[in-house]
């Protein structure tokens, strides 16, 4: 029986739509009505009606089935054929599929309609395969066939042959040419004045160069309002320098080991290649902004974090999701990667997975390879188990257009095919771009000890890719010897008066180049040498208002009855009261209250809508219907409050937590809060903490207020669900041992024991003129334990953190003993030294960890000026928790000599049997209590 669908079922379009209805169809996220940050279906694709002329086009391909099988083998597979290789070391794969006869199809003309488009109505046999093979085997590869969707199949169908079989027009030609000589005589200059430099130059893969410039072209004229990009370090300073402004004074002057940064600033600055940039490019009368932003030497770490400042400005002007018109129509996420990292780093994978889910979809993002063929010195069959390098894309079923670097043109047609395919369908699109490294992995790096057949072809070419290209204009009459060496020498001029002018150059003095972190300025203060207090409370009517509205459901909505009553009816009965609030619900009204006050504010993370401990349910789902309510965004403010946006993220920490971070950069003037499923998942993330969250600022001036919530304590749950690891992001902050801290440190890191303490955590987050990226240890017992909770008094105006909590003994002076304690180990003591009936030993709570409160500290010490002893008593191992980090600063700073109570040294954070974790316990009350 004939696999073939019959042609009258194949030609009936209403079947056809069914048969092949797309994934994105079915994206309804539980909810019909969308909620904020999450519009359902509001970008319409191409529908299959405009793809088939009235059936016509079925009609051809079910009467010429064996020649539309031929076409269909090259859609396929011709990528296997083409010579993309500009070395041509590969020989080109002999596929039995592209050979008419595997069809059966003799040498006579076939009728063309709907099967090659924008050729020949009639062609024979032999003319067929000769244009499949320029079409498909040339220059360019495209694989697309493994895409579900139909629409997006028949659609890049059109547009590929179409725009392949275009000419580039004179006047592009010529841009082209220009700007790839241009990148080659900077590598040309600064490899003549700085031999001894590491600048990773571009020389090999100039023609990325306009596949940039053609991308950048396109923005301005479909009205784009900015592109971010990030790309490693391969050819950045040539893109920097040649296309995006950064004067080349600043560019020489890093080069001789001065700092980018203005005089005065406080930071540390970074590496060469880690310069950015912010600049508008104007085509034709129209501009767009481009930003090309930080990234860390872990090359794609800086992915998902420009895909989170995309999302930030996207919110900032209220596209798509957020007001009109759909994601990604004027804000643009371009992604550049090497061809090493794209198919060895993980963090690619993970960002991929959440490129359309809800609240980080971004509408699509342009990723290029530079695909040099090799990594650090592995040659490409050795760094990956897939054909290609860009396979990862396959994943996510989005478009890949393999091109020889050596034909630019293929490249720049490349580009306009990838930004119709994201400008129509709203998806990713990835053009890998094979090239070659002129040099080793920087310029002082001898390749041919690892790879000597490589780059014995590389030495042996005759002339370089400019070159080549230039050449082949000079043939067309397109430019000319004249044009070229006038190009040469303006540019040559141009950087030499650069050069000389390096050592008195000043960043400041250049208004053409900004730092990136200087867009945070207008708006942020920088902290200072200062310890501050802030009066973070709310006025109680205001509180028990927007308390209320966190739990106000709608008559029509079906809620979980278990919900009801220890959800809804017990917040409601706490407000009344005006005690006993838990956690939830003072982390619930620091929230309610700041956007009560305007101010947005989004929290991420696994299961954040319900929360991992069933504590938060500010996302409540109708038992019957499916669809989804998030009471904060109906304050009842008529129109002038800010939103909640609920991000419940795929299972990854790298990637989300380094979105979060962008968007925290984006969005000063919002509430970022990135929660893990336990504290000690972090270390998934480990990368962004190391290179953007502890560094960011210093290194390139960006301020982030992001919050990250990391459940802490120990309970019996062992050694993967006890600690945050706080000793780890205490050795990361700045905070000095011997002199006192103060506000401009780089991260705080707090472990609160109360509700009215996150309260207040969260709500000076944005009430500070300045941004501070806060660890937050985070309860999983105190979520529910009846003795850790606050007043509605104590949020009350007047109010604010205390980064200490004192003991309320009635008599100080009969203390003999002071124990120093931080998070929820203090309730055990607490409990025991009640049980026992001790009036002379001191429990103090240190709230926030650094900055180190040395002041609160002496202040409340010498209430206790007859106590003996001072001990320092935590839940966690000795070499870990807080233990290192507060005692050298208790010592040199505070001036008291702490002992060390706690569990022993380990090799895990926690014992993974209950038996031992008890007789833990256990000493760890005996030793304090004991004597």
């Amino acid at each position: 029986m004939s696999n073939l669908i019959s042609y009258k079922r194949f030609s009936d379009l209403k079947y056809v739509q069914r048969l092949f209805s797309p994934l994105s169809s079915f994206r309804s996220y539980h909810t019909k009505q969308g909620v904020f940050g999450f519009k359902p279906q509001i970008h319409s694709p191409p529908s299959i009606n405009a793809v088939f002329d009235e059936g016509s086009t079925l009609i051809s391909r079910n009467q010429n089935s064996n020649l539309l099988r031929l076409v269909e083998a090259y859609r396929r597979y011709g990528h296997l054929k083409a010579a993309l290789d500009p070395l041509n070391m590969h020989e080109a794969k002999k596929v039995p599929e592209l050979c008419p006869s595997f069809y059966g199809l003799p040498d006579v003309d076939h009728n063309l309609n709907g099967i090659i488009n924008g050729w020949k109505t009639n062609a024979s046999t032999t003319d067929i395969v000769d244009q499949l093979e320029k079409l498909y085997c040339s220059s360019t590869g495209i694989e697309f066939m493994h895409i579900e969707s139909l629409e997006e199949r028949e659609w890049l169908v059109n547009e590929y042959e179409s725009i392949n079989s275009q000419e580039v027009d004179t006047v592009t030609k010529k841009e082209i040419a220009e700007a790839m000589i241009i990148s080659q005589n900077f590598d040309n200059f600064v490899g003549a004045k700085f031999p001894t430099v590491k600048r990773y130059g571009g020389e090999g893969a100039e023609s990325c160069i306009p596949f940039y410039r053609e991308i950048f072209k396109l923005a301005s004229d479909n009205d784009a309002h900015h592109v971010f990009m990030c790309m490693a370090h391969r050819g950045r300073l040539n893109l920097l320098t040649g296309m995006l402004n950064c004067p080349y004074e600043l560019m020489f002057s890093k080069m001789k080991g001065r700092n980018e940064l203005p005089p005065g600033t406080k930071g540390i600055g970074d590496v060469l290649s880690h310069l950015t940039s912010v600049t508008k490019l104007n085509f034709d009368g129209k501009s767009v902004s481009v930003t090309m932003l930080p990234n860390p030497s872990h090359l794609e770490a800086a992915n998902p974090f420009t895909a989170g400042r995309v999302r930030a400005e996207q919110q900032k002007i209220q596209e798509g999701d957020y007001g009109t018109g759909n994601m990604g129509d004027r804000v643009i996420c371009l992604q550049v990667h090497g061809d090493a990292a794209v198919s060895g780093q993980g963090i690619v994978q993970e960002t991929l997975a959440f490129s359309q889910v809800p609240h980080f979809n971004v509408g699509g993002s342009l990723h290029l390879v530079v695909n040099n063929q090799v990594g650090y010195t592995t040659p490409a069959d050795r760094g990956r188990s897939s054909r290609y390098c860009s396979d990862i894309a396959k994943s996510i079923g989005v478009p890949v257009i393999h091109v020889n670097g050596g034909d630019p043109e293929a490249v720049v047609r490349a580009a306009r095919l990838a930004w119709n395919y994201r400008k129509t369908f709203k998806r990713d699109v990835f053009v890998d771009v094979l090239c070659y490294r002129r040099w080793g992995h920087n310029e002082m790096d001898e390749p041919t000890f690892t790879n000597p057949v490589m780059y014995s072809a590389i030495n042996s070419r005759s002339c370089s890719i400019p070159e080549a290209y230039y050449k082949k204009l000079v043939e067309e009459g397109v430019m000319d010897q004249e044009a070229y060496q006038m190009l040469l020498a303006n540019h040559t001029n141009q950087m030499s008066l650069a050069f000389k002018e390096a050592d008195s150059y000043s960043p400041a003095a250049t208004p053409t180049y900004s730092q990136v972190g200087e867009e945070q300025s207008k708006s942020l203060k920088t902290a200072t040498e200062d310890v501050t207090s802030w009066d973070t409370g709310v006025d109680l009517d205001v509180l028990r208002w927007v308390g209320a509205r966190t739990v106000h459901i709608p008559s029509n909505f079906s809620l979980h009855p278990t919900l009801k009553r220890g959800h809804v009816d017990a917040r409601l009965n706490k407000l009344f009261a005006g005690t006993n609030l838990d956690w939830s619900t003072a982390e619930s009204l620091a929230i309610a209250s700041l956007l009560y006050q305007g101010y947005d504010c989004r929290i991420s993370g696994q299961d954040v809508g319900r929360g991992t401990f069933s504590q938060r349910h500010c996302m409540l789902v109708d038992q019957q219907s499916n669809e989804i309510y998030i009471p904060m965004n109906d304050l009842g403010t008529d129109g002038t409050q800010g939103h909640l946006e609920v991000a419940n993220s795929i299972l990854s920490e790298e990637a989300v937590l380094a979105f979060e971070y962008g968007n925290s950069v984006g969005r000063p003037d919002a509430l970022c809060i990135w929660e893990a499923q336990f504290g000690d998942f972090f270390n998934g993330a480990q990368i962004i903490i190391d290179t953007f969250v502890t560094s960011g600022e210093t290194k390139w001036q960006l301020q982030s207020g992001m919050v990250m919530i990391l459940p802490h304590g120990f309970d019996g749950a062992g050694p993967e669900h006890s600690t945050c690891r706080i000793e780890r992001f205490l050795q990361l902050t700045d905070s000095r041992e011997d002199v006192a801290d103060c506000d401009d440190i780089n991260m705080q890191v707090v472990n609160p024991t109360t509700p009215a303490q996150m309260f207040h955590l969260l709500r000076r987050q944005l009430i500070r003129p300045y941004r501070k990226p806060i660890v937050v240890a985070g309860p999983k017992l105190l979520l529910r334990f009846p003795a850790a909770v606050s007043s509605l008094q104590d949020l009350a105006p007047g109010t604010s953190f205390k980064p200490v909590l004192d003991d309320n003994l009635e008599s100080p002076a009969n203390v003999r003993r002071v124990v120093f304690v931080s998070g929820k180990h203090y309730y055990a003591l607490h409990q025991q030294r009640q049980e026992k009936e001790l009036k002379d030993i001191a429990l103090i709570r240190l709230e926030e960890l650094c900055p180190f409160p040395a002041f609160e500290i002496q202040k409340i010490v010498t209430k206790y000026s007859n106590a003996k002893e001072f001990i320092w008593s935590q839940e966690e191992p000795r070499n870990g928790g807080a233990w290192n980090f507060v005692e050298p600063r208790f010592r040199n700073v505070v001036g008291i000599n702490l002992r060390y109570s706690g569990r022993p040294v380990l090799a895990t954070p926690a014992v993974g049997v209950s038996a031992m974790h008890k007789v833990e316990a256990a000493n760890l009350m005996k030793d304090i209590f004991s004597s």
